[in-house]
């Protein structure tokens, strides 16, 4: 009697092999490639995992791919038109899926991640880039509501209750005598003197 398949499947396994091969890199580990980077005269180099990077960015993957194999060597790529600590940051994030960076920088991130054909960076800098747009909208719109209301305060004329004592301003609901007013309604009494 055959019975059903199960799927086995871990939930923490992609984190753990990102963990395992960012360690294995920044130990300089298992790495086959160097990354040169060098930009307005600013150098470094940038030991990694072909593998790593050719499934991360399609750049990196035409480049590995279409490279003639040298056995036992350590093949080196050159860019250089991309700042080093923008590739630094790259790398973390292919590594880790995940690096912290300046708000100012996050449209340098962008054009890294297409430049080097890096899809996942790409659109986690667009998602930003839109989250950032829409919380400054938001800070516009209230900013502009709360300057309505302001200038409608004080256009709005001040009414202040009638102090006691003072008579009450003409009203066009109540006429006084002689000026349509009704025969039921009594005339005003003249004041009579003590």
């Amino acid at each position: 009697m055959e019975s059903n398949p199960v799927l086995l499947e871990s939930k923490s396994s992609p984190i753990n092999l990102l963990n395992e091969m960012q360690q294995l890199r920044l130990l300089g580990h298992l790495c086959d490639v160097t990354v040169s980077v060098e930009y307005q005269g600013v150098r470094a180099e940038f030991p990694a995992h072909k593998a790593v990077l050719a499934a991360t960015s399609k750049f990196f993957k035409e480049v590995f791919l279409n490279e003639k194999s040298v056995d036992g060597l350590r093949s080196n790529v050159f860019l250089n038109e991309v700042q080093v600590a923008d590739f630094a940051s790259f790398l973390e994030f292919v590594y880790t899926a995940r690096v912290e960076v300046e708000e100012d920088r996050v449209q340098r991130m962008l054009e890294v991640a297409e430049k080097l054909k890096c899809l996942d960076l790409s659109e986690t800098c667009f998602q930003l880039k839109k989250q950032m747009l829409e919380s400054v909208l938001l800070e516009l719109q209230n900013f502009s509501e709360s300057q309505n209301s302001e200038e409608e305060g004080a256009a709005r004329p001040s009414v202040a209750p009638a102090a006691e004592g003072e008579p009450d301003p003409p009203d066009s609901s109540t006429a006084g005598p002689g000026h349509g007013a009704s025969p039921e309604e009594p005339a005003a009494k003249p004041k009579e003197k003590v």
